[in-house]
């Protein structure tokens, strides 16, 4: 079967950051960024000696960060300084977000300083990569299992798109189509190609970015192209590595899972191996899919998405429990305390939800890409901007803090980069429907067919669900909104949703849209929707075979994921024993954390009076009433350090 893409065919495609401007909850986390974390992380690539490796005008620098040692003890073939080129692209598209809210001259000279540097570097056949022209040169393509070229080549390339549309600056994205162009004539189909793919993923979403950015067919089928000749036979790597002079089987893995090589993509039904790794192929396969109706694919991912969620993701929507290959390991395995659940992991879940949806509205994506933003990722950025988690556990005994940098700085830009474009992950648009996939205060300019269309959100979700959308067009143009209405709010749940279109009120009738209310109608300047998602405290159960969470619940209100924290409760948070009813729970506002909806709920503690000096003996403890309370997951550690839970223990 032979597919064609057309960039202006049916499917659903984000807007560019340019087009949103968010304010409320979101607008708050994207002044941080602007005003903080987007120098911070300049600086702190500064300090780290990441552009004494870029700037070709400065002497070669020595080596700052050691190869990896395997477990044979053994110097492999990675350093992470191989791959500084990714860090710094995301640092250059947190600012290219940041700059679009907030002008900064400083900052933007900054840029295009680095920006100047790459230039520089390109090669005259276009070739662009720090590591393989200063650090080792010669060695270019020699090893796409290990040495991340390529997964640089993409984080650049987007790069080069955020800054484009943020600053209408081209210099970047021109140098990297001329990489991209150069690229492509190294790696295709043709007898005279390799036919290499990434080891670390990344490229493929890349350049579906840069295809729908310029137009250009032959970025989306190199992007397909990568996709495809993942896990053929003969295995390229084991090509590779014998033309090193390598056993192809003797490389720090082991497994071509690690890389979900393992497999032709789409002969593939288990998610395996490194967790971000995973995310950005399957964010690119899908973005494949929509733009050549590839059913082949999204019928794959339809069977890795189910196998994810439904036994390998944590409630926060955290994923890859080990920290031994920052990924899977297998079914209903999610400890708690000990969980990896890297923050670039629920980034990119929330990359892969958010393509999924170029199919079309289908609530399974947007609660997911929901529950990863506002909990599983968002916890990896503080509150103000300049601290960051690398791994994200559900428990702690107060020894787990959040620090200013990392030897393997991929977090913070990259939870950085997604807030501070959050308002591209809130709508989809095709030629004659728009789509709301998340809720939250902001403003979105908006194309449909031939029409500008504007759309206002005025709302203080999440912590309220109380949703105004306003309409503003220039005249009267038909076309289909679709709303979603979360899982969470369902009926079984709490009160039901409610829907009026100027004040007329409209059936909830989500469930004959996949979990969306489809509302088909000539807009016309002026029309208001009010759309009003209950909000109750719920206890969620974890499936029997997660045996760290059996007798224990996780209690949510909204999209949010609620924890206790040892510095609103007494010590021993396991000592606390929740009851059966939720209705009990009593908001509050912390001001402390930016006004964040709390929740007071009555409790019993075990408590050690009377036990004497016993370690242990045959009467249980005894219980005493209490309150306890649960503030949102994603908040925790921004305040007096100490201990903190999710999974709490539940009155039998």
């Amino acid at each position: 079967m032979t597919l064609t893409s057309n960039l202006n065919s049916a499917g659903f495609r984000p807007p560019a950051i340019s087009k949103v401007t968010v304010g409320g909850f979101w607008g708050n986390r994207v002044d941080a960024i602007a005003h903080k974390t987007a120098n911070i992380l300049y600086e702190r690539c500064v300090d780290a000696g990441m552009f004494d490796q870029i700037d070709p005008d400065r002497p070669v620098p020595q080596l700052r960060l050691p190869f990896q040692i395997n477990e044979d003890g053994m110097q492999n073939t990675v350093t992470v300084q191989m791959f500084w080129d990714s860090d710094v692209a995301k640092v250059i598209e947190t600012a290219a977000y940041a700059l679009y809210r907030q002008p900064n001259r400083d900052l933007e000279e900054k840029i295009d300083e680095i920006i100047d540097m790459f230039a520089r570097l390109q090669q005259p056949d276009g070739y662009l990569n720090s590591w393989y022209i200063r650090m080792q040169p010669g060695q270019r393509w020699t090893n796409l299992r290990d040495c991340h070229e390529l997964y640089c080549a993409g984080h650049l390339i987007e790069s080069a798109v955020a800054y484009h549309q943020a600053t209408g600056k081209r210099a970047l994205l021109d140098v990297m189509c001329r990489y991209a162009d150069h690229i492509a004539s190294l790696f295709g189909p043709g007898s005279d190609q390799k036919r290499g793919y990434p080891g670390h993923q990344e490229i493929e979403l890349a350049l579906v970015r840069l295809a729908r950015e310029t137009g250009r067919q032959s970025y989306l089928d190199l992007a397909r192209f990568f996709i495809d000749a993942r896990g053929q036979q003969p295995h390229y790597y084991d090509l590779e590595a014998r033309e090193r002079d390598e056993k192809p089987g003797q490389f720090h893995q082991k497994t071509y899972e690690y890389n979900q090589s393992h497999l032709p993509v789409r002969d593939q039904k288990k998610v395996v191996g490194h967790a971000v790794r995973a995310m950005y192929l399957y964010s690119g396969m899908a973005d494949v899919a929509t733009e050549f109706a590839d059913d082949s694919l999204t019928g794959a991912l339809e069977l890795l998405w189910d196998d994810l969620t439904a036994k390998q993701m944590y409630v926060t929507g955290g994923i890859g429990p080990a920290a031994r290959n920052e990924g899977f390991t297998d079914y209903y395995d999610l400890p708690n305390d000990s969980a990896y659940a890297e923050t670039c992991a629920s980034v990119g879940l929330a990359f892969w939800a958010s393509r999924m949806l170029g199919r079309g509205p289908d609530r399974r994506y947007g609660d997911v890409m929901e529950q990863a933003i506002y909990n599983g990722a968002l916890a990896g950025l503080s509150t103000d901007g300049t601290t960051f988690f690398y791994d994200n556990p559900l428990e702690s005994h107060g020894g787990h803090h959040r620090w200013k940098w990392h030897s393997c700085p991929c977090c913070p830009p990259n939870i950085a980069r997604l807030v501070a474009s959050i308002g591209s992950y809130m709508y989809g648009v095709s030629q004659n429907a728009i789509a709301v996939h998340l809720y939250g205060e902001s403003t979105a300019q908006l194309r449909v067919g031939t029409h500008d269309v504007s759309l206002s959100q005025t709302t203080q979700y999440p912590w309220d669900g109380q949703i105004k959308i306003d309409v503003t067009v220039d005249s009267p143009v038909w076309f289909a909104l679709f709303l979603r209405i979360p899982s969470w709010c369902s009926p079984s749940w709490c009160s039901e949703a409610t829907l009026s279109v100027n004040g007329s009120p409209l059936a909830v009738n989500a469930e004959q849209n996949h979990g969306y209310i489809r509302i088909d109608r000539e807009w016309c300047a002026g029309d208001r929707i009010a759309l009003d998602l209950p909000m109750q405290v719920r206890a969620l159960h974890a499936h029997p075979a997660v045996r760290q969470d059996l007798g224990r619940v996780a209690l949510t209100r909204g999209p949010l994921v609620y924890c206790l924290e040892g510095t609103d409760n007494t010590d021993n948070l396991n000592a606390v024993v929740v009851q059966q009813n939720n209705g009990d729970a009593a908001l509050c506002s912390i001001a402390e954390l930016g006004g964040a909806v709390a929740f007071d709920l009555p409790a019993l503690r075990e408590t050690a009076e009377n036990w004497d000096n016993l370690l242990y003996r045959t009467e249980p403890a005894e219980r005493e009433t209490t309150t306890v309370r649960f503030v949102p997951y994603h908040l925790w550690d921004n305040r007096t350090p100490g201990e903190m839970l999710v999974w709490v223990r539940k009155e039998s």
